[in-house]
């Protein structure tokens, strides 16, 4: 399996490297922008360099990034047009880095199929000069609070039916994110049932990478809280069949829960929410 945690860069983008080796991952996602600024410094060639000449020393094998949370691609044209720019210069860092990922939250429009066509606009002119790049771009599904987008398999599917260069994207799913909207996967059938509908209106094909969290919010809360796995609504079973499933295999599972050390050891939280993923995996 595939196993890491979003890590901070504090210091340099390649400081994610040391912290992931640190911590015995072999996969991490890490953002590649400020991720609630919109002006951002360039990217010089020396971190660049840095990056690439650590991450070559290393055992990561897969790196996840994500996008900035300001980019909505389905909002008003002031902010979407900022967001489609910014969303290219995130592309083009990965691209210089040699990333292979970039997690997108979808957007937020108070009418769904207005937002769906405003996405799928957005998305077709920020890959457009990156069409023949190595960067594959992933579609998060989404909680459900207000009027985000993409909490539903039918807007992820729509999404990927509707882009340009559709090789050239996939989706990322959370498993606190499927609980809060309403995909209750915290049982072996549930999340076989859960599967099976993915994989019919959006392809099994297409699922990327995974974000494992568990859910301090009841199942269909549209509340996007994460929890420590085993710590929240969902349970440490549901992540053994989570973890378990085949079709898993080589798709990134990364932690996005709370950060810190646990009060009674000590011991890294990333660290001990990632040995009961490691288990499950055996």
């Amino acid at each position: 399996m595939l196993i890491g945690s979003h890590v901070s860069t504090a210091g340099g983008l390649h400081v994610g490297i040391e912290t992931a080796d640190r911590l015995g991952f072999n996969a991490l996602a890490l953002f590649v922008s400020i991720p609630r600024q919109w002006k951002l410094p360039a990217l010089s060639d020396d971190s660049i360099k840095a990056f690439r000449a650590r991450r070559a020393k290393s055992g990561v094998e897969v790196i996840v990034a994500h996008a900035s949370y300001l980019l909505n691609l389905a909002g008003e044209k002031e902010v979407r047009d900022k967001g489609i720019k910014a969303l290219g210069d995130e592309l083009q860092r990965c691209v210089a880095l040699g990333i292979e990922c970039l997690v997108l939250h979808p957007g937020s429009c108070p009418d769904l199929d207005l937002g769906i066509e405003r996405i799928i606009d957005g998305l077709n002119q920020a890959m457009a000069p990156l069409a023949r790049k190595k960067i594959t771009l992933l579609i998060e599904g989404m909680a459900g609070q207000g009027n985000t987008i993409g909490h539903r398999f039918e807007h992820l599917g729509r999404i990927l039916k509707g882009v340009k260069h559709r090789s050239r994207y996939g989706v990322c799913l959370d498993t606190c994110h499927l609980y809060a909207a309403g995909y209750d996967i915290s049982t072996p059938r549930g999340w076989q049932d859960t599967m099976r509908e993915f994989d019919g209106m959006v392809g099994i094909r297409h699922l990327r990478a995974m974000h494992c969290n568990d859910s301090q919010r009841e199942l269909g809360s549209r509340v996007d809280r994460h929890a420590h796995i085993g710590q929240g609504e969902l349970g440490k079973q549901a992540f053994k069949h989570v973890i378990q499933d085949k079709r898993l295999a080589g798709v990134p599972c990364i932690l996005e829960t709370p950060k810190g050390e646990r009060e009674k050891d000590g011991k890294d939280w990333d660290v001990v929410n990632s040995q009961i993923l490691k288990r499950y995996a055996k």
